[in-house]
């Protein structure tokens, strides 16, 4: 009876250990969730009320630091830039920069070059870092990317001062060889040697001028308003018409060939004007007594046929590292060969613009010393595809992958690459 009794009170005590323990250990489950922890902190809750709407709606980076300097909050375009690594701010300048407004309360605001994430070409990225309290804890970080908007302005500083120089170049020409014809007056032979450098000075700056008019003529004008179906053809033709006393004189052969019968859908003028600079360069910078062809061909796309002209010359070629500048404005190849062919520097930034407002590109291939291809490709007019013939000696199969007809028969030298 004893043992029994002894038995039951050592259960009871034991039951009733274990439902202490059981209450304890619940109230400490509870506690320990309630506890704000590291992840916690780095969650939405810590933030203001709508501070977390305004930043997803704000174009610059934003980056929320606590008094840890831990990021609470950070904008995907934060990490992209790659100012946020591992949780914490990785660029020190604006980690001083917050540390000093927790401690101060001051707005501060500074500019940065930044190393660009990804590449080993050391470029920088240029940014604007904005600190700003928010709260008695937090501290707001906001950057804005201004790489594109320096480019822009580097780009428009350069064109500013290259037409200064281009065109004070021919003026001050006229104004010397004007003064140099009224010293000679008593000299009919200098006088008539002077007064035709003016010529080629005048006629300089008259090409200049209206290429200036035709460059701000394609970035401004929507191509769109006046267009219609202009046939290669008279683009091919007119474009050879254009230089054909050029190329008389220096004893090049211009020919052309491809598919008969294409159509672009654009503005006649600047499309024109395009082939036609495309193929005077290649007239310019060949050597006497050879070639340059233009060829046209239909090609297929994912969003519809295209129509590729490409005007090859058997020339000088381009260098790999001015391959990449070439379209850009008053860049020049070799300078002084510009200067001899009256060139302006701008017939290929004209070139590059009419095909980008054309739905369209133009690209390049070329090797020094075997000369160079020029690839406009345009989207073909609907209603000229609907016309194309499918059979024919003309016509080019859409498969066949060569850049150009490779018969030794055909008049059209074929270039070894295609861009």
């Amino acid at each position: 009876m004893d043992v029994n009794a002894a038995v039951a009170a050592a259960a009871a005590i034991a039951g009733l250990c274990t439902g202490v323990i059981a209450v304890l250990a619940f109230r400490w489950s509870e506690r320990e969730q309630k506890r704000p922890t590291r992840t916690s902190l780095h969650t939405d809750a810590v933030l203001p009320p709508g501070v977390d709407t305004v930043l997803s709606v704000l174009r610059s980076s934003a980056v929320v630091l606590d008094e840890s300097d831990s990021v609470v909050k950070a904008s995907s375009a934060a990490y992209a830039l790659g100012l946020v690594r591992g949780g914490k701010l990785a660029v020190e300048p604006m980690l001083h920069m917050a540390r000093d407004t927790r401690r101060d309360g001051e707005i501060r605001q500074v500019e940065l070059d930044l190393p660009r994430r990804g590449t080993g070409r050391g470029e920088a990225l240029a940014v604007s870092a904005r600190v700003a309290p928010l709260g008695s804890r937090l501290v707001l970080l906001l950057v804005e990317d201004l790489t594109e908007a320096r480019r822009i302005e580097a780009v428009r500083r350069d064109f500013v001062a290259n037409v200064s120089h281009e065109l004070k170049t021919p003026v001050g020409a006229l104004s010397l060889l004007s003064e140099a014809v009224m010293d000679a007056s008593d000299d009919p032979e200098a006088v008539m040697r002077f007064a035709g450098r003016m010529q080629i000075e005048a006629t300089r700056l008259t090409n200049l001028v209206q290429e200036l008019i035709d460059l701000s003529r394609v970035q401004n004008d929507d191509p769109l308003e006046d267009s219609e179906p202009v046939r290669v053809d008279e683009l091919v033709a007119e474009a050879i018409d254009r230089s054909r006393h050029t190329a008389s004189t220096k004893q090049i052969t211009m020919a052309s060939g491809g598919t008969a019968d294409l159509s672009i859908w654009g503005s006649r003028g600047q499309l024109a004007a395009a082939l036609g600079n495309l193929v005077e360069n290649a007239v310019n910078y060949s050597p006497a007594r050879t070639r340059v062809g233009i060829s046209a061909r239909r090609v297929s796309a994912p969003g519809g046929d295209l129509i590729e002209i490409a005007v090859t010359d058997q020339g000088i070629g381009i260098s790999e590292k001015d391959r990449e500048r070439i379209f850009e404005r008053f860049y020049r190849v070799d300078p002084a060969r510009s200067r001899a062919t009256g060139g302006t520097g701008l017939g290929l930034a004209i070139v590059k613009h009419v095909a980008a407002s054309h739905g369209g590109e133009v690209t390049v291939w070329s090797s020094e010393g075997q000369g160079s291809t020029f690839t406009l490709r345009l989207p073909e007019a609907g209603a000229a595809r609907d016309r194309a013939t499918t059979t024919g000696p003309d016509r080019v199969d859409e498969d066949d992958d060569r850049p150009y007809d490779t018969d030794p028969n055909s008049e059209i030298p074929a270039p070894e690459v295609l861009p």
